[in-house]
């Protein structure tokens, strides 16, 4: 199965060449014509309307990747204020935060924890469930202190 695909891989690489029967021609005979360099052409990334002028031309000013045997710590700061800090360990756990000024000038910070549990984010500004009502309440515990009797199956 594996050299099957990897024959097909490799005749998807030569179908989708950009070279042309006339360019290869020139390979093989490479004294005779010099061979064309790619000519790189910028892309444009639009910037994202609510990018201000001090976004666009932040800077990284503190970068710091720590990659061990049991696990991970990355700190990153730019000059417009958006600050990040990642610890990981060798089960994939991760605890971090990150925090940044939003365009009304408030300060806006957000911690996590990511493991078996998935990704638990808390933040003063990350919207929160409504309180449970008294009534649902009284009901759980109602619920919680009577447990059904075990079902008895018997045999006919």
């Amino acid at each position: 199965m594996f050299k099957v695909l990897m024959i097909c891989a490799v005749f998807g690489i030569a179908v989708a060449s950009p070279l042309s029967p006339k360019f290869l021609g020139r390979l093989s005979h490479p004294g005779q014509h010099p061979v064309p360099h790619p000519v790189p052409h910028p892309v444009p990334h639009p910037a994202p309307h609510h990018v201000s002028g001090d976004d666009a031309h932040a800077e990284e000013i503190v970068r710091s990747d720590d990659v061990r045997a049991d696990g991970f710590k990355v700190v990153w700061e730019t000059s417009n204020h958006i600050n990040e800090e990642r610890d990981g360990n060798e089960h994939g756990d991760i605890h971090g935060s990150y925090s940044w000024i939003s365009p009304e000038g408030e300060h806006i910070a957000i911690t996590y924890v990511a493991d078996e549990n998935g990704y638990q984010p808390h933040g003063d500004h990350l919207p929160t469930p409504p309180p449970t009502p008294v009534e649902i309440q009284r009901s759980l515990e109602w619920i919680a202190s009577h447990p059904p009797a075990p079902e008895h199956h018997g045999h006919h």
